[in-house]
């Protein structure tokens, strides 16, 4: 990937929507880093957060705000004042928005496809994260995932644990490791938990089977407008904890792909370039897929922080050649 600092051919103005900006993690936060590399190539940035959206007569209009973004802990943004713009004064939008995907996030990717028709690009696109759920999309490649069903009922689930001996049983709309539980087949607490996760059978859940590569890793493979990039995240378990997602407490450790994570994200990285899903993180366990990243993917900073890339300025860089094309 090219880490080109030269400024942008183009300057655009590009529309970022993310959760409050002043509860940034200034250490960690991906969108963070995306403003910079766009800052740093001559992009004008606006912020707003997802109820700043509104229609009027058919036309997408934003309230938002001018933001400057700074390599400094202590004061890294700084905002102007809020105006109503129409959604054609912008040349790009990154939906950053995180998770819970709930019907806000629904009702704001519904506003956004009024930005895609007249003519915006929206990174990622509303329709494609509609679309997408990041658990249920990873089962078009099952060939690439250990063993999994996804149930309301009791005694499918019952059985696939009876068959599997081990599994992670987990929520369709869960982050951060919310909502995951680990059931073996001897397990006593496996009906009050199928009942909790499934609201008595109305809901369905996933269930795979445990994979003990966790040990090594919850892998995280970020995937660039098509690209993959050369570097994962090992997001690691603390001892006596079965999730290794970062908000559990598990810890960040940069490394090359393996031959087979390599070979795994190439099989992704093309479907969900078509799909107009040009930052997506995938998330791989022994080599398998286990979720699929599409809503507001992160972990550029450690990556970059410990691998010396610049997967912030490689986005920005597709997202200007996006546009000129």
């Amino acid at each position: 990937m090219s880490n080109d600092k030269q400024k942008a051919d183009k300057p655009l103005n590009i529309l970022v929507i993310m959760d409050p900006i002043e509860r940034v993690n200034y250490k960690k936060d991906t969108s963070l880093a995306m403003m910079w590399a766009a800052q740093d190539r001559g992009h004008t940035l606006g912020y707003c957060q997802v109820h700043d959206l509104w229609l009027d007569r058919g036309q997408l209009m934003i309230d938002s705000q001018p933001v400057t973004v700074y390599r400094d802990p202590e004061k890294f943004y700084s905002l102007g004042e809020k105006t109503t713009a129409t959604v054609k004064d912008y040349d790009v939008i990154l939906m950053r928005k995180d998770p819970p995907f709930d019907m806000r996030f629904i009702y704001a990717t519904y506003m956004l496809d009024h930005a895609k028709a007249a003519g915006v690009l929206v990174v990622n696109d509303p329709q494609a994260i509609r679309d997408c759920n990041e658990k249920l999309f990873a089962t078009w490649f099952s060939e690439y995932m250990s063993p999994t069903i996804v149930s309301s009922k009791q005694a499918h689930i019952r059985k696939f644990i009876a068959e599997q001996q081990d599994v992670i049983v987990k929520p369709l709309d869960g982050m951060g490791g919310t909502g995951i539980f680990r059931l073996t087949a001897d397990s006593a607490n496996i009906g009050v938990t199928l009942e909790i996760l499934t609201e008595l059978e109305t809901l369905p859940i996933m269930a795979q089977r445990y994979l003990p590569e966790i040990k090594e890793g919850d892998k995280r493979v970020l995937i660039v407008d098509g690209e993959v990039v050369d570097y994962c995240l090992a997001r690691i378990p603390v001892k006596g904890e079965t999730r290794g997602n970062l908000a559990a407490g598990g810890s960040g450790v940069a490394m090359p792909l393996t031959d087979t994570e390599r070979e795994v994200a190439l099989a992704v990285a093309p479907i969900v370039k078509q799909k107009g899903l040009m930052f997506v993180g995938l998330d791989l366990i022994g080599g398998r897929i286990t979720e699929i990243n599409v809503t507001s993917p992160t972990c550029v900073r450690e990556i970059d922080d410990q691998c010396g890339t610049d997967i912030g300025t490689d986005f920005i860089i597709a997202v200007e050649q996006k546009v000129i094309a």
